[in-house]
């Protein structure tokens, strides 16, 4: 474990500067949940009721935990921890075990209500950038929603390192594999 996450500190020059803004509060990070198999949820869903959703797999919670350990190998060990309310996003976010996690509607999927996409999109735009900047922050989201502000397919667990503030699109800084 200690071996992958050296490599995986050790990437490129442009990568460390990435992580460097992200430790600053120059940037943040925001993932995809982690593996959750199958595509959207039920059409029984219901947000308060994660027997009615898609949620992680054991591989997803793995993954989870592993964001937690790559990010205290950068020396992000709490940061401001958003999350979609869907129980995928927001057990991603706990099993990093980085602290309290906070919801963020704003990070909530429109998979099934797309015409809501660039109305969300800037919704999340306005509440990030008039949040104090300065110390690391972490978001977990959905792939149509990290699609609609980066114009990047991220696979399950995928991180981009974002500029702030935050345009549209938004400056990647780095893409971090699933750990």
């Amino acid at each position: 474990m200690l071996a992958w996450l050296s490599l995986l500190g050790s990437g490129n020059a442009s990568d460390n500067q990435a992580w460097d803004a992200l430790r600053e509060g120059r940037a943040l990070l925001l993932l995809r949940h982690a593996r959750a198999p199958g595509i959207g949820d039920p059409p029984s869903f219901q947000l308060g009721d994660c027997t009615t959703q898609r949620n992680l797999s054991e591989p997803g919670r793995e993954e989870s935990r592993r964001w937690g350990e790559l990010l205290r190998s950068q020396r992000i060990e709490q940061p401001r921890l958003f999350s979609s309310r869907w129980c995928r996003a927001r057990e991603t976010a706990q099993a990093m075990r980085l602290g309290p996690v906070e919801p963020l509607p704003a990070l909530d999927s429109f998979f099934t209500s797309r015409t809501s996409a660039s109305q969300q999109t800037a919704e999340l735009l306005v509440q990030i950038n008039g949040l104090a900047h300065g110390a690391p922050m972490v978001l977990v989201s959905h792939q149509v929603n990290i699609t609609a502000l980066t114009g990047i397919y991220p696979a399950s667990g995928e991180g981009l390192i974002l500029a702030l503030p935050l345009g549209a699109p938004a400056r990647v800084l780095a893409r971090i594999p699933t750990p």
